[in-house]
């Protein structure tokens, strides 16, 4: 995976402390985008899952963000997820990325969605930016229950409680 950078003990990109992963390559080139650096696959540095699994194991906080850029932008270069997410079970996986809706609908991103916990799902956009929102950046965007939403076949919401 093309990777811009892995960040260690942070709280803006999920409920508690977690590794967030920030991915290269985004197709959508967001107006406002907070990120603009990440739509270019070739800004990041090529790492194997295996590279990743290792960075993120050493991480005494087990819960981990795939954001960018469009994590879902390389869906096929993340097979080993699974093979964590046996490992470590009790982890909480967040995924910045497209619709729940789109995501579920594209075979190759869909399989991964089974490994998610939380989904920000949406683009974001400028028009609709709320700084008074958790975890994302304008109000379209959802927190979405994955395995929730895999059940009934259509996005959940996830709520989410700071207070607890």
């Amino acid at each position: 995976l093309s990777i811009l950078d892995i960040i260690e003990d942070t709280t803006v990109d999920g409920p508690g402390f977690r590794t967030a992963i920030y991915a290269a390559g985004c197709p959508n080139g967001c107006p406002g985008c907070h990120n603009p650096e990440s739509w270019d696959i070739n800004r990041g540095r090529w790492m194997s899952t295996d590279e990743i699994l290792q960075k993120v194991l050493a991480d005494s906080f087990a819960d981990v963000t795939f954001s960018g850029g469009d994590p879902m932008y390389q869906p096929e270069a993340s097979p080993n997820w699974h093979m964590h997410q046996a490992a470590e079970p009790e982890e909480h996986l967040v995924l910045y990325g497209d619709t729940f809706e789109t995501l579920l609908h594209n075979p190759r991103q869909a399989k991964l969605l089974e490994y998610i916990d939380v989904l920000v799902d949406g683009k974001f956009k400028e028009e609709l930016r709320d700084e008074d929102l958790y975890f994302r950046g304008s109000s379209n965007q959802r927190l979405i229950d994955v395995q929730a939403s895999l059940k009934a076949q259509k996005a959940v919401d996830y709520v989410y409680n700071p207070k607890l």
